[in-house]
């Protein structure tokens, strides 16, 4: 578990209203970024009962991440900083990562992480998957989230 994972806003929330925001711990050593603290404070998600690392990331004036807002940018800093592993639910944010060769996943590969290494059963894994979906304001569609549900079904799922 030395893994430094770094976590924008999306994934956090989303977590926290399908009630698996613990299984951002188990994953890595958590860091979250100062920028993306202040915004889920903004938006009154309760991270009291979650370990993590607050981070402060020093304002990159570089324009490659100008497409992304603060928190985003604030993520790919420092995962560009530390080798961390990026989650984040943001489509432009993901690509930017891919593009930069940093390890990205979303809400989704925090769950089917939990399946795959042990911590969620089959049949909890799926109902986060479907309520993901149902009970949160991430936009996934009913194909992407049978998918997922299927590679619980094939015991394909993880990182």
């Amino acid at each position: 578990m030395d893994r430094v994972i770094v976590a924008d806003a999306g994934p956090v929330i989303h977590l926290a209203q399908a009630a698996a925001l613990p299984l951002l711990e188990r994953i890595g050593q958590l860091s979250i970024p100062q920028t993306v603290l202040d915004e889920l404070a903004r938006g009154s998600v309760d991270l009291s009962d979650l370990t993590y690392s607050a981070v402060s990331v020093a304002a990159d004036l570089d324009s490659t991440y100008s497409h992304l807002d603060p928190g985003e940018t604030a993520a790919l800093t420092l995962c560009v900083d530390r080798d961390g592993i990026l989650l984040t639910d943001d489509l432009a944010a993901r690509e930017t990562a891919d593009t930069e060769g940093i390890e990205v996943h979303g809400s989704i590969g925090v769950v089917l992480y939990g399946y795959s290494d042990g911590d969620l059963s089959a049949t909890e894994t799926k109902r986060l998957l479907r309520a993901l979906r149902q009970d949160t304001n991430l936009y996934l569609s009913a194909p992407l989230v049978e998918h997922a549900i299927e590679l619980v079904n094939t015991n394909d799922a993880g990182w």
